[in-house]
Parts: C-alpha cells; sequence; structure tokens
C-alpha cells in the first residue's frame, strides 16, 4: 500500500493486484517475441562470436584475436572501411543540416512549397529499384547528363568507374533520405513551446539568437534520433551501389557491405563474422558519442 501526505491529510493507494490470469496472458503473448528475437538475434550473435574466435568450422581451435589481426590487415576490408567511413562522414551531417534548412525553410511562405515537399517526399513511395532506374538514366555513360555534357562540346564522364563516383552515389542517398528526415524535423519544429519563443521576441532576439539559443537545444533528441538514423542508412547504401555497379564497382564505391557479401559468397566464416564484429563495435561507439553529445547539450531543457 502507498501513501501520500497531502494538506496534512493522508490519502492511501492500494496496489493494483495482477491475477494469475493477466500474468499468464502476458507471458503467451510476449512469448513469440521472445522466441523472435532469441532465434533469430540473440543466438545468431553468439554464434557469430564462435565462428570469429575459432580458426575454421571443421577444427574449431580457437585462435583468440587472430582473426581480427587478420581481417584488419586485409587490403580489402581496409579499403572498404575507408570507403564508408568517408561516405558516412560526408553523408550524416550533410543529411542533418540539410533536412534541418529544409524544415525550416518549409516554415516560411516560399512559392512553390508543396511541389518542393513532393520532390524530397516522392523517394520514400517507390521502391528502391525505380530510384536506381532513375540514376541510370541520368548517369549512365549514354544518360542525359552526358547528353547536356556533350551538346556543350564537353567530353561524356563515366560517372560511375571514376573519381566523381561517390559524388553521385552521394547525390542519390541524399535525395532518398532528406524527405524523411525533414518530416521529423518539422514536427519538432511545431513541438518546441510558442511562449518561449515569445518571450525571447519580446527580449528582442534575433532569429539567429532564438535559432542557436532556444529552437536547436530542443531540437537535439532530434537531431540525434536524425544523426543515428542518416549513419545506419548510410551503411545500407550497399543496396543502391548494388543496383547500379554490381558486386565489384569502382575502388572509391566499395563499400563494406561488398566485402562482407562477397566474402558469404566465399563461405569464409571467420573473416566474415570479425568484419560484422568490428564494424557493430565501431557503430555502437559512435552511437554512444552521439548520445553523450545530446546528453550534455540538451539537459537544460529536459522536464
Amino acid at each position: 500500500m502507498l501513501r501520500r501526505q497531502v494538506s496534512g491529510e493522508r490519502i492511501s493507494y492500494k496496489k493494483p493486484k495482477i491475477s494469475k490470469k493477466d500474468r499468464r496472458n502476458a507471458v503467451l503473448f510476449l512469448t513469440p517475441s521472445l522466441l523472435g528475437v532469441l532465434l533469430f538475434f540473440v543466438i545468431p550473435f553468439f554464434v557469430i562470436i564462435y565462428y570469429a574466435l575459432v580458426d575454421n568450422p571443421i577444427n574449431r581451435e580457437f585462435v583468440f584475436l587472430d582473426n581480427f589481426i587478420a581481417i584488419i590487415q586485409n587490403s580489402s576490408f581496409q579499403q572498404a572501411a575507408k570507403n564508408t567511413a568517408a561516405f558516412s562522414l560526408v553523408t550524416v551531417p550533410l543529411a542533418v543540416v540539410l533536412s534541418l534548412g529544409m524544415a525550416i525553410l518549409l516554415e516560411e511562405n516560399i512559392p512553390m512549397k508543396s511541389q518542393f515537399r513532393t520532390f524530397f517526399l516522392s523517394p520514400m513511395m517507390v521502391p528502391v529499384a525505380s530510384i536506381v532506374l532513375i540514376w541510370r538514366v541520368l548517369f549512365d555513360y549514354h544518360g542525359a547528363i552526358n547528353q547536356l555534357i556533350g551538346s556543350l562540346g564537353a567530353a561524356p564522364i563515366d560517372w560511375f568507374k571514376s573519381s566523381y563516383s561517390q559524388i553521385v552515389i552521394v547525390v542519390l542517398f541524399l535525395w532518398k533520405n532528406l524527405g524523411y528526415n525533414m518530416i521529423l524535423f518539422m514536427a519538432a519544429l511545431n513541438a518546441i513551446p510558442k511562449d518561449v519563443l515569445e518571450v525571447a521576441t519580446l527580449e528582442s532576439a534575433s532569429e539567429f539568437q532564438k535559432f542557436f539559443y532556444i529552437k536547436l537545444r530542443y531540437l537535439s533528441p532530434t537531431v540525434l534520433f536524425v544523426g543515428i538514423l542518416s549513419l545506419i542508412n548510410s551503411f545500407k547504401v550497399f543496396r543502391e551501389v548494388y543496383l547500379l555497379t554490381g558486386d565489384y564497382p569502382y575502388d572509391t564505391l566499395y563499400m563494406l557491405q561488398h566485402f562482407m557479401n562477397n566474402t558469404f559468397r566465399s563461405l569464409d566464416y571467420q573473416k566474415l563474422s570479425s568484419a560484422a564484429i568490428l564494424m557493430a563495435i565501431v557503430m555502437n561507439l559512435v552511437i554512444g558519442i552521439l548520445f553523450f553529445v545530446e546528453e550534455k547539450f540538451g539537459k537544460d531543457v529536459e522536464g
């Protein structure tokens, strides 16, 4: 029984009792989900750790960190990790900043507002294969962009097999993801208390000051969420690159997912498991840093 003192009077609350039937029903409803998590996440997680610590599935000799050392020294893994890191370092900040800027822009009465919104939301309504088809039409060697370049008297560019290849994929990634991020920021902007902004206006605060000292602090949880979402999506860009260029693309487009996919084809479980664990560790470290920064930056507006 819980008690509370209010104005000298003691008010008692009875703790609700949960019947055996309710507990049994709760267990029955939760069991399928728990079994699914155990079967498809927990058990494979420990299997991957096991494969990463033995020499091969047949001998099963414990080698500790030898597989991790070998994967770090592998030139293909180094190239894939370098390309993936460079891609994420470019696209994640751009995805956050541009989508926030677009959300702020759409709060204003600008011309062709709905057309602008539709242009960035349209990738959410079509499958990945259709988006890739659009990019093929635009950036193929005989595509629309090269025809335009040729009409201006310049030489055509092999966009997917040149130093421009990663720029093309960056543009594809941004166009595909900015619309969803923009919606999240628009919802967060509408949730900012209007009275706080009105007080700032009465205190003669500039738009710059209101954005950095008020809006950005209230937006910090959304910035964190969009950053994590963009980071995960940047690791999943393999789908688009694979559909555009196949198993072995141009050097700057060879991502970690290409390396892991090709390793899976060769049935090298030790190399695949070690690469997966290293990638998971790095992603968790980055996400942990983002959580730490958000907690330090936005804690004064919580509650």
